[in-house]
């Protein structure tokens, strides 16, 4: 979950706030740059910058300038340039798909890559798609609970079977970046702005910002914004709608694709977008009496539609099997440190991993880190375009947002920890379940228009100085952007899928009512079993996994990453980390092998390059016996201790 949904709201904005101006004595405020009192009062007007009437700059009828590129060709110009864009950003994973990853948490490619392969068998097999046991057996993983992709697996199921999950991965990526960077540039060019360049950089700055790249390498639910745009727009078109029943249908099903992408964005904007609203009807209450009858009654029409349409998924995420209710204390708590909003992003140009070690809880959490350049010159459009309604509206938005992603507790560069108004917040329902230092990227968005309006305003002046205007504009976004220009993704190479799984040699050992269980047993932090399940398109059960779930399997209770906790796992995750093989006692033994029947074990499997194999292989063998070397791993056939009844 994440959300650009209060950026979001400044784009739709222009649609229910005329102009993006309001009137002072008559006129139209703007920063005296923008059209004048005759300007026009339809729900989407000529954009900043025109007056009423202006020809169609793309054809350059009526005027005696040369014509320019048709609209179609300059947009597929700017979308191929976001892609060329984020393949230069995907490039070291693109590099090798299957065999790098992100340096740090590599357990969040390996999960998503799951869930890819759980779009698979939902299409394929006919499984059921909000719930599966194949994963964390016998127990299972409640899906809906988990952000499984439905949205984005489904459509890379070609992919997926052609390629396999990791290409799907770093196809999503690439996508994402690259799709939602032109989600914003469509919306922004035909409802904010007039200048395209003005559009352009609205675009980029959504598509690519510091927040943006830090969710990349982890996260391509989270990147994947490319609706929010609509989403916002079709919120805003409802304040002056005539179809009322037509565009809430609409907004139902935009809602509805988005909660089977990451439902924490989609509620991220719709928190954005009451708190733009009300920040432009606080400035202007005439416009609610307006607005206040479609409005309501198009999101009555989304609400009883799409209502309808997720009804029973979220039955399934908040009362069915392993639901569970609150986030980990382990994530709870994040937030960002003050600091964050001056730092460039740790993969941008002008970024440093160390010095931002301590301002967000990790890495893949960088949900701020603009820079101070970019910092000054926000605060710095706010100031000149403050006489705008929009410019307002989305100032406070930005702040609010700003403000709530430091988390319970506020810090500067670490010091400190002082109350923050989300230790409040974050008891009431649904927001119990949100991360924090996320709301950061509602801030990201509005930079991001901001930037857009204050290059559409420079570009729409009509006096004598509008070239020096330019030039300073340019000059300042040069300046804002260059610290935090994308730099490619930093990789890791990762241990290969084994031969004995890729080649089907597993097989004659497991049944299907049986598990394959890798050594380390798959928890967060030893995800390399996800993958190989992923790999055959989930054909094998595995126990525990990196998910979440009620804590002690207890349906309802606040959530934990992984399972209920095994002995064994522990064991093994220790000895894997400390190189010391274990000594097993009796009764360590017993209950190793209670839980090896719990899980229904046929085989556990141990890559023979695992790190610290031999204290690992050693350790089993005091629970199995001796191994066996199958090609590339050492394999335990436990059928024989498994089927046996406990004594």
């Amino acid at each position: 979950m994440t959300g650009t949904g209060a950026g979001a709201a400044g784009a739709g904005a222009a649609a229910s706030t005329g102009s993006g101006r309001d009137a002072d004595d008559g006129a139209t405020a703007g920063s005296g740059t923008g059209p004048t009192a005759d300007a026009p009062t339809d729900p989407v007007p000529a954009r900043s910058g025109e007056e009423p009437g202006t020809p169609d700059r793309n054809t350059g009828s009526g005027t005696d300038r040369p014509p320019r590129w048709p609209t179609w060709r300059r947009d597929l110009a700017v979308y191929g340039a976001f892609l060329v864009a984020a393949l230069w950003v995907t490039s070291q994973i693109w590099l090798d798909p299957a065999g790098r990853v992100a340096a740090l948490y590599s357990s969040d490619p390996a999960q998503v890559q799951y869930f890819l392969a759980h779009s698979v068998r939902v299409v394929l097999h006919g499984e059921y798609p909000f719930f599966t046991d194949r994963l964390n057996y016998p127990d299972g993983v409640n899906l809906m609970a988990n952000t499984a992709i439905l949205g984005l697996g489904i459509p890379m199921i070609p992919v997926t079977l052609l390629f396999g999950p990791a290409v799907s991965f770093v196809v999503l990526v690439t996508l994402g970046l690259a799709g939602t960077a032109s989600a914003w540039y469509y919306v922004i060019s035909r409802h904010l702005v007039r200048a395209p360049i003005a559009a352009i950089v609205g675009g980029w700055f959504c598509g690519f910002s510091p927040a943006m790249l830090s969710h990349a390498n982890w996260h391509p639910n989270i990147i994947s914004q490319f609706l929010l745009p609509f989403i916002v727009w079709r919120v805003m078109v409802l304040t002056r709608s005539t179809r009322v029943v037509r565009d809430g249908v609409i907004l139902a099903l935009l809602v509805t694709y988005q909660a089977f992408i990451n439902e924490e964005i989609l509620l991220f904007t719709a928190l954005a977008c009451g708190v733009f609203l009300i920040g432009v009807v606080v400035q202007q209450p005439g416009r609610w009496r307006a607005a206040w009858r479609p409005l309501l009654g198009g999101l009555a029409v989304c609400a009883v539609l799409a209502g309808a349409l997720l009804a029973y998924p979220l039955y399934v995420q908040f009362a069915g099997k392993q639901a569970y209710h609150g986030l980990s204390d382990a994530v709870r708590d994040y937030g960002n440190d003050i600091a964050a909003f001056f730092a460039p992003g740790s993969t941008t140009l002008g970024g440093d991993q160390r010095a931002n070690l301590d301002l967000a809880p990790n890495y893949s959490e960088e949900n701020a880190f603009f820079g101070w350049s970019l910092a000054l010159l926000t605060v710095a459009v706010v100031v000149w375009l403050r006489r705008e309604v929009l410019i307002r509206a989305l100032a406070a938005t930005g702040l609010i947002f700003a403000i709530l992603s430091l988390g319970e507790r506020i810090s500067w560069w670490n010091r400190g920890a002082y109350w923050g108004p989300w230790d409040v917040l974050v008891k009431a329902p649904l927001l119990d379940a949100v991360v924090p230092t996320r709301f950061g990227l509602i801030t990201s968005v509005v930079i991001g228009l901001l930037l857009a309006l204050a290059t559409d305003r420079a570009w729409a002046m009509q006096r004598a100085d509008r070239r020096t205007v330019r030039t300073v504009v340019v000059t300042a976004l040069v300046i804002a952007l260059l610290p935090i220009l994308p730099l490619p993704l930093r990789e890791v190479s990762r241990p290969p899928v084994p031969d004995f799984i890729t080649s089907g040699q597993w097989r004659p050992y497991v049944g299907t009512d049986q598990t394959l269980v890798p050594v380390p047993i798959p928890a967060m932090g030893h995800t390399n079993g996800m993958r190989w399940a992923a790999y055959t398109n989930l054909d094998f059960k595995i126990p525990g996994g990196y998910f979440l779930a009620p804590r002690n399997g207890n349906t309802g209770d606040a959530g934990r990453f992984g399972g209920r906790p095994s002995g064994l796992s522990a064991m093994l995750d220790r000895v894997s980390t400390t190189g010391r093989p274990a000594t097993l006692t009796d009764r360590q033994r017993r209950r190793s092998l209670d839980e090896l029947r719990q899980w229904r074990a046929a085989i556990l499997v141990l890559p023979a390059r695992q790190t610290n194999v031999e204290a690992l292989r050693r350790t089993v063998d005091q629970l199995a016996g001796p191994a066996q070397r199958v090609d590339d791993v050492w394999v335990w056939d436990v059928r024989p201790l498994t089927s046996r009844t406990v004594g």
